[in-house]
């Protein structure tokens, strides 16, 4: 019975593949790759430590797994030796294909977050092992936390000018995860992953109105300005860089893609930018 390892397991991409893939496939043959086995007690499915940082629980994790869909981590900055810790002891537990979710055209973003996924790219290519790299673009929830924040100051802020952004729901990129894993023919396969919808962050603030009855304007600021806005909002300093300088990048067209690959991947069109903020708004 081949075994099917997901990394990751409990954060929000991750449930949402187990799921899915509890659907297709027999429980049995799930395995939930974590860091606390206590948070992954109502998966439904075997439960394995996994940290990143200590390669000797990975070597017992990855023991008698046939594919590993390795979901990038969380930690921005040491991504790229954790992902080559994973890659070097599936390699070592004989693990025979690796999908793994990169970013919408890593190999010429200029978000900050590319370089670790080029890396990862990289360390699959040198490790042998069969790989399919799942290129996500950016999640429409990435936005949607942001709308109390909005609601509450009166306007929606950024630093992405008019630039397009093809997002989709983290719902979509997890079926397009599971599709790939559960179909022949994947091994081999780059897929550039994005919404069928695209539109520019007045486009959002627009619809937010629209569903809140509220004026919503979007305030375009400087990236330096933005920065400092998310910093007074409490988050820590070098975040509030890095987002502002993800929104500087999606001015630059690096979050658009119209190929629809995501929505042929799995059947049907990508949600709709404004049933996800519909479901954020529940939320707030």
């Amino acid at each position: 019975m081949e075994k099917i390892a997901i990394t990751g397991a409990t954060g929000h991409l991750g449930r949402l593949v187990i799921s899915k893939l509890k659907v297709k496939q027999p429980e049995a043959q799930i395995v939930a790759l974590v860091r606390s086995k206590q948070k992954a007690a109502d998966l439904g499915v075997e439960a394995r430590e996994a940290d990143y940082d200590q390669p000797e629980t990975l070597d017992k994790a990855l023991e008698g797994i046939d594919t590993l869909l390795l979901i990038s981590g969380s930690e921005v900055g040491k991504r790229a030796t954790q992902h080559k810790n994973v890659i070097a002891a599936a390699k070592k537990a004989g693990v025979k294909w690796i999908v793994y979710t990169s970013l919408l055209h890593a190999d010429r973003s200029t978000l900050s977050l590319a370089g670790e996924h080029l890396a990862t790219e990289a360390a699959l290519k040198e490790s042998g092992i069969p790989y399919t790299l799942l290129r996500n673009g950016w999640y429409t929830e990435n936005y949607t936390g942001s709308i109390p924040g909005a609601l509450a100051g009166g306007a929606f802020i950024g630093s992405a000018g008019d630039g397009k952004i093809s997002s989709a729901s983290r719902s979509d990129f997890a079926e397009a995860a599971v599709t790939v894993l559960t179909s022949p023919g994947q091994q081999g396969k780059v897929y550039e992953l994005a919404g069928d919808e695209a539109y520019t962050l007045k486009d959002l603030a627009a619809e937010i109105s629209r569903q809140t009855g509220k004026d919503i304007p979007y305030k375009n600021l400087p990236e330096a300005d933005y920065a400092r806005a998310l910093t007074s909002f409490g988050l820590p300093i070098d975040l509030a860089h890095a987002i502002a300088g993800w929104d500087v990048s999606a001015s630059k067209g690096d979050l658009f893609n119209d190929g629809h690959q995501l929505s042929a991947l799995i059947g049907h069109p990508t949600t709709p930018l404004a049933t996800t903020i519909s479901e954020g708004l529940k939320g707030t």
